[in-house]
């Protein structure tokens, strides 16, 4: 079971495979795995201590960041995360710590999640991936319907106030002018934008 994977600098965390969207993009429906990590389909949900005795074999100093990703939304977990962010900082405070998101914890919990990851989490990338509610649904086609995609950018500006970086992103799969139109969105709620290379 891979709890732990590299991709480039970076020590991502492959905490649940479960989501609430189903991206049409995304790479688990192409894939088993990705970077380091060959097979990244859990046989259960690592608790904390399977957690911290993978992260143990690692040498924390070696790489750029931790970075929570995996075939799943990480922040599904969100106590866990939080927990694993502490003990995290504990080991090593110049750690630095993201996540990558849909940005629906909050709809996933049912209360504003943000401030939960403040003080421990240096940079957070949320997936922007459409400009407007009816084209998001489409492209990602979230549990949540027609509501996730305010709930996705109010999360964002949450992140934005709460810590050090938040940054909106997009696949660079979609038509240009939706690319245009989500720079738009992401200047209009003061965040960067970074577009992703979509991953055949």
């Amino acid at each position: 079971m891979t709890i732990l994977y590299e991709l480039g600098r970076n020590l991502y965390v492959n905490l649940t495979n479960r989501c609430p969207c189903r991206c049409a993009f995304c790479i688990r429906q192409k894939s088993k795995g990705v970077g380091t990590g060959d097979d990244l389909w859990l046989e259960h949900e690592p608790n904390f201590d399977e957690i911290i005795r993978a992260f143990e074999e690692k040498e924390l100093s070696s790489y750029d960041a931790v970075v929570f990703c995996g075939y799943g939304e990480p922040l599904e977990r969100i106590d866990l995360v939080v927990a694993a962010c502490k003990y995290l900082k504990e080991k090593d405070p110049d750690c630095k710590i993201r996540i990558n998101t849909n940005g629906l914890s909050d709809l996933i919990h049912g209360f504003p999640t943000a401030y939960l990851l403040k003080d421990l989490v240096d940079a957070v990338s949320i997936s922007l991936n459409a400009p407007d509610a009816a084209a998001y649904n489409r492209l990602c086609h979230p549990t949540f319907g027609e509501k996730a995609f305010d709930a996705m950018l109010r999360f964002a500006q949450d992140c934005k106030r709460l810590l050090p970086e938040a940054v909106l992103s997009v696949v660079d799969c979609i038509p240009a002018e939706e690319l245009n139109a989500c720079r738009a969105v992401a200047q209009e709620v003061g965040l960067a934008l970074r577009v992703r290379t979509y991953a055949e």
